[in-house]
């Protein structure tokens, strides 16, 4: 579509030419025959597509005549179509030099059909920025100027489609900002949350480990008590042990009686 806006473009650029030249009253005849001779032959460069050179025949037109509508608006024409092909180091603006020529021209020129046609490519270029909104102002203000112009009209209708589906866009990634930052928010909180959740259960976990420490250790449970028969059979063994070690000691005392006796009875 900005193809088809730009070759629309073109057609209206040359069809000003003559018209302007022939609008020229002022000035010597001398001067008018070199201005309609240079804008002559901008025009058959131009329409060669050399565009650089059909700049310096307008240029020239209008060291002869300065207020020429028509050089101005041709002028501005081919600095339109070298704005593409424009060295951007080079401190040159041929598309910013265009504008400001072909806002001149809708503001100030006498030639009705150079203001409509001025409009025109004001909107066209604003147009093709995607300032659709800018643009559809300059093409009504064309319109105003010759409202049988279908061209106009045409362009018009798109931009307004266009705009449309700009507001439309810019409405859905609103949206679609709006619903990431409602998920951060939702994300956040939930993450907070979670925290304090995993915080209160840690916090639980400790003290009921602190509660665990300081209660009192569990003493161990006492061992039951002797039975009765085992208790006897216990007295009985110690009672049998004591027997058994009196018994031996009779018997020695016993034995070491009768050697005392023997050795008294005989004497060697």
């Amino acid at each position: 579509m900005m193809k088809t806006l730009y070759c629309t473009l073109i057609t209206a650029l040359l069809a000003v030419a003559p018209a302007a030249v022939s609008a020229q009253e002022a000035g010597q005849q001398q001067s008018i025959k070199q201005e309609r001779n240079y804008i002559y032959k901008g025009n058959q460069l131009y329409r060669e597509k050399r565009f650089s050179e059909a700049e310096v025949m307008y240029r020239k037109a209008l060291e002869v005549a300065p207020a020429s509508e028509a050089a101005t608006f041709n002028l501005a024409s081919s600095l339109l179509r070298q704005a593409g092909s424009a060295d951007p180091n080079s401190g040159n603006n041929p598309m910013n030099d265009a504008a400001s020529m072909f806002q001149q021209l809708a503001q100030s020129a006498k030639d009705v059909n150079i203001v409509e046609k001025s409009f025109y490519n004001l909107g066209n270029m604003a147009f093709n920025q995607q300032n659709y909104q800018q643009s559809i102002e300059m093409y009504k203000n064309a319109l105003r100027r010759n409202p049988d112009n279908d061209k106009t009209r045409e362009n018009l209708r798109l931009a307004q489609i266009k705009l449309k589906e700009q507001q439309q866009n810019q409405d859905k990634n609103q949206n679609q900002d709006q619903n990431k930052n409602q998920d951060k928010d939702q994300n956040q909180d939930q993450n907070q949350d979670k925290n304090k959740d995993q915080n209160k259960d840690q916090n639980q976990d400790q003290n009921q480990q602190q509660q665990d420490k300081n209660k009192p250790q569990q003493q161990p449970q006492e061992q039951t008590g002797i039975s009765d028969a085992n208790a006897q059979q216990i007295l009985k063994a110690m009672e049998n042990e004591e027997a058994a070690t009196r018994k031996r000691v009779e018997t020695q005392k016993k034995k070491e009686s009768q050697a005392r006796k023997k050795r008294i009875t005989n004497p060697w």
